[in-house]
């Protein structure tokens, strides 16, 4: 009887993930109008903000702290 029970209880976790997978009944298509408009807004307002964004005076260098502003010159 306990071999029986660990079994089920075996195949009931391993169908757990795949029941996740599923998620809700919900289909796609059903909600394309809505979809649609929001990505028009959502572009007009990325745009905006990129114009806000000012200029940089100097080139950014991510690796400017891990490497020394002047290369080393090797001795001859």
């Amino acid at each position: 009887m306990k071999i029986l029970s660990l079994a089920v209880v075996i195949a009931a976790l391993a169908v757990m993930p795949a029941n996740a997978q599923m998620g809700s009944r919900h289909h796609p298509g059903d909600d394309n109008k809505s979809e649609q408009k929001r990505p028009k807004a959502d572009d007009a307002a990325y745009k905006a903000a990129l114009q806000r964004i000012p200029e940089p005076k100097e080139k950014y260098d991510p690796w400017g702290v891990a490497r020394p502003a002047e290369p080393a010159k090797k001795p001859k």
